[in-house]
Parts: structure tokens; sequence; C-alpha cells
């Protein structure tokens, strides 16, 4: 029987030869928001195998919306030259199509790095007055953000649709909202962290408002011909925050404006959350989504198994996987759940002298492809 996990999908003029996705991860290795030689690394070694779409790590659309002061950014003629290096130094070597995700942390920025231990900056140490849709901390011992005004949210608005041009001339195949884990789209969002009393705040609809607007003015500002999707958490996983029924009715909204996947995790938004962790929990997540907002979906979190994987694509539960963890711990991840499936793999051209067709006496059972 054929793979599941190996067969092609398309989303609108990109045709992807299995549904096998590298999830973003943030490096905490950019200079003033522009990618290093770290990324023609980290991003190169998977463009030759680990997936057919290898995305870029949350690339923040101003200096505010870092996470911190090395995350990735698009706001810069500098920005934008140093990502073009590294996606042109993929495309030349590798196989992989490309795709990058757009963002604000919002409250949750203005930190060290995790390794550093993750907490607030001081201002003393480098720290920044943080945005968020009102002015409620991500902890109690977080700075108070600034609530954003109208103008603050028309402000950012058309600075992500000047990152989607930019991510256009570098020439990615896709872009994607992150709207999730907690983030200034999420934030907005969730009841928890948007008490707001005007248009953008209070029910469901107006808390939809600004991210809709937002994925409806990138939408208009990206080729037709080009897929964009978002990021969602489907869950707060905190009693009284944002529901896996919202999240339906937000991507039926997407739909409605040219949304062509929605990645769903969860999480992320009040550290309060309570996450039971196995692999492929997310799962029933995204076929909730799938099959009552009809849209197609992706899973993400801790999905490590080949088969698993197989089955969470065979079965219907979501049309794309995202790895991201297990990308990083075998970068050829692909090729080896083929082997596993009995599928065929895209090989880099000059990765092709280790394929197992040409080497039968380490493969001697290989089937060989058709």
């Amino acid at each position: 029987m054929a793979s599941a996990l190996f067969s092609p999908i398309t989303l609108r003029g990109l045709t992807l030869p299995n549904r096998i996705v590298v999830s973003p991860m943030c490096q905490y290795n950019s200079d003033n928001g522009s990618a290093t030689d770290w990324h023609l690394m980290h991003l190169g070694q998977f463009s030759l195998g680990a997936g057919a779409l290898v995305m870029t790590e949350m690339t923040d659309v101003s200096p505010v919306g870092r996470i911190t002061a090395r995350c990735a950014g698009m706001w810069s003629d500098e920005n934008e030259a140093a990502m073009k290096r590294v996606i042109d130094f993929c495309r030349q070597y590798g196989v992989a199509r490309h795709g990058i995700q757009l963002a604000h942390a919002g409250r949750k920025g203005s930190t060290q790095t995790p390794a550093q231990g993750g907490k607030p900056l001081a201002p003393e140490d480098g720290g920044w007055r943080t945005q968020a849709p009102s002015a409620i901390p991500f902890a109690p011992d977080w700075p108070v953000p600034e609530a954003l005004t109208r103008e603050g949210i028309k402000d950012l608005v058309s600075r992500w649709v000047a990152a989607v041009k930019r991510s256009e001339r570098i020439g990615y195949d896709l872009v994607e909202l992150h709207g999730g884990h907690g983030y200034l789209v999420h934030q907005f969002l969730s009841p928890l962290s948007n008490q707001r009393s005007d248009e953008y705040g209070g029910s469901l609809e107006n808390r939809m408002r600004f991210p809709l607007e937002l994925f409806a003015a990138m939408r208009a500002a990206w080729p037709a011909g080009k897929p964009m999707g978002i990021r969602i958490s489907a869950t707060d996983w905190v009693e009284g925050g944002w529901t896996p029924e919202e999240a339906v009715a937000f991507a039926r909204e997407l739909k409605q404006l040219g949304c062509d996947y929605i990645d769903v995790s969860s999480g992320g938004l009040d550290p309060r959350q309570k996450i039971p962790l196995a692999p492929a929990y997310q799962a029933p997540f995204a076929e909730k989504v799938r099959k009552e907002a009809g849209i197609p979906t992706m899973s993400v979190g801790l999905i490590t198994d080949f088969k698993l994987a197989e089955d969470i694509v065979a079965s219907g539960k979501a049309d794309m996987i995202a790895i991201a963890r297990g990308a990083m711990w075998d970068p050829r991840w692909s090729w080896h759940a083929a082997e596993a499936l009995g599928a065929e793999a895209v090989y880099a051209p000059k990765m092709m002298a280790c394929h197992p067709k040409l080497r039968p006496q380490v493969f001697p059972n290989r089937l060989q492809p058709a």
C-alpha cells in the first residue's frame, strides 16, 4: 500500500512531494535581526532531505517584537539581504521548498535567551518596553506591557505587510503568520490576555478582529499563486482561556480570507497551563479543525516515530506533520522514514551517493524504485 506520508500535496501553485515539514525553530543566533553563518548550516542541513518544506524560524516584524535581542527579524534591508543569502544557498544545494514564519512576540518579548534562563531583561541589560492588546504581564514577576492603541495596531499591520514583501523578494515559497504560543496574535485571541473594551476586545468576533485584519492584509500583499497559512494554539490549557471551539470558528474565518492551511499547536499563553505531553498529543486538535472548518491542517508536537506520522496523515487527522527536535536529532528524517515505510524520499543531487539503491551491499533487500 502506498504511503500517505509520502504522497504529494498541492497548496495553490506549490506542490510538495511529501507531507513532511521542518518546523520553525528559534535559533537565537541573529545579529540585530540578520541571519548569520549559523543559519547557512541550520537551514542548509534540513534543505538536503529532512522534509519537503523547511520553515525559517519565527522571524519578527519589528525590533520591539523580538523575544530576545538575538532573534531573527525582517524589518530592514540588512535583514532581507542576510536571509536572502541563506535561502539562495539552500536552493543552490538542497531540494526542499522554503517558508518563513512572520511574528511579533508581544508581551513575551524582551527576555534573555533560553540558554541564559529566559527571564525578562532589565532596562540596564538592554530590555525594552513590550506591546500587547492589554496592559497585562505574562506572569506576576514580568513587566507590564504597553497596551496597543488603534494607531499602533495599524502600524503593526503595515510592518507585517512590509515583511511579507521582503519575503517575496527573498524568494520564499510560502508565508506563515505566527498566531500561537502566546505571542501577540494569540494574545489578541485569548480572553486571558485581551481585556480591551474597544472593537478589538470582548466578544470572540472582536478578539478575532486584529488577527483577521492582519491576515487579510498579508494575503493581499503575497502573490496569489503562493500559499499562506497560520500557526495557532488550539487551546490555552487554562480554564477560561482560548478553546478548541473558538479555534474552529477562527479557522472558518481564515479560510474565507484565503488561508491555505492551519498549523495546529497549543499553549504558550499562560504559565498556569497544564499540558498532558505525549507523542502526537496535539493531533486531535488538528483533526478537529480539519474536519469542522474544512481546511488543510498540519500537526506538530512530539512526532518522531515514522509509523505514527504515517498514521496521522493516513487516518485524516492532519494533512501534514511538522517536526522540530526530531529533525535536529535526525536531519535526514524523511530518508529514514521512507525506508521504514517502503516509500521514496527526495535526495539532493550531491547526496545521491548515499541512496540505498546505490548501496546494495548495505541494503541487499531494498526494493528498487520504479
